[in-house]
């Protein structure tokens, strides 16, 4: 199996959204957003997957010194052979891929955010680096696109922490800030244990009003004349803006359940977006 064959198979197995957006691509880029994305999922599968702290720890590391050898042209993983060839084509910056470890390593010694702040640092780590790296290989003329792929990023993230507070906290994680669970009185033991209330209710739709906010601000952004290369990033956006609505129509059952689109759902929005380059539609708060 070639490097980029392995990348390939990295993101069909992964049954991540992240996939039907890539479809559509020439293959060049195809290839590109592919590898990065292999290298996303290998840096995740060491915090998600190792269980022994120091293990995970040295497993990063090694990671780190492997962005090192992929841009001294010597790397030993089928990732890093992959990316190694991405960036004949196009820039992604060493220290973007660093910043994508460094977000994963957050989760190895913290898992309680105080407040909104701290928790816009790891998002952006993992997820609006992503974005930046993703709109390089898309490709833009309007430095604005980069403001649009930081705050996209953001609201991915969001979305993914909404739609994994039960997984996460069966992990012993809890992402949503201390100042919310304060501020609508939900005990962290509560989500903890599971227990779903009107007040947890009203904690995650505050969660969802700041996403929907974070997609509104990058749509915003968007360069008109950027749009059809960016459409990638838009299928990306109508798949997760529709799974946001979905969770919430569903009154936020995401302590014991994980909420999810059919594959079927995710091709056709895709395919929408794709052919009309359209920016998703965000509902108004409720």
């Amino acid at each position: 199996m070639n490097p980029h064959d392995y990348c390939q198979d990295k993101a069909a197995k992964s049954g991540s959204s992240f996939y039907y957006s890539f479809m559509f691509l020439p293959a060049e880029r195809r290839q590109a957003i592919t590898a990065l994305y292999a290298f996303c999922r290998e840096v995740d599968d060491v915090v998600d997957e190792c269980h022994d702290l120091s293990l995970a720890q040295t497993k990063l590391e090694w990671w780190r010194q492997e962005v090192g050898r992929i841009y001294g042209g010597l790397p030993t993983h089928p990732v890093g052979h992959a990316l190694k060839d991405v960036l004949k084509g196009f820039r992604l910056p060493q220290e973007q891929l660093l910043e994508i470890i460094d977000g994963m390593a957050m989760d190895l010694s913290q898992t309680r955010y105080l407040d909104f702040k701290g928790l816009q640092l790891y998002c952006y780590r993992v997820a609006s680096v992503v974005g930046l790296l993703a709109a390089e290989i898309f490709g833009y003329q309007d430095r604005q696109t980069l403001k649009y792929a930081h705050d996209l990023g953001l609201a991915f993230q969001l979305t993914n922490i909404i739609r994994d507070v039960g997984e996460d906290a069966r992990r012993g994680r809890i992402y949503l800030p201390i100042e919310d669970l304060q501020r609508f009185q939900v005990p962290a033991h509560q989500i903890l244990a599971g227990e779903h209330s009107e007040r947890f209710e009203a904690l995650m739709r505050f969660q969802a009003a700041r996403a929907r906010a974070y997609y509104r601000e990058a749509f915003a952004a968007l360069p008109a004349d950027t749009r059809r290369d960016q459409r990638a990033g838009l299928i990306m956006a109508a798949i997760y803006a529709t799974l946001l609505t979905e969770i919430e129509r569903d009154g936020f059952q995401v302590l014991r359940q994980r909420v999810s689109l059919t594959p079927l759902r995710k091709f056709w929005l895709a395919w929408r977006t794709f052919v009309g380059a359209r920016v998703p539609r965000i509902p108004e708060d409720a």
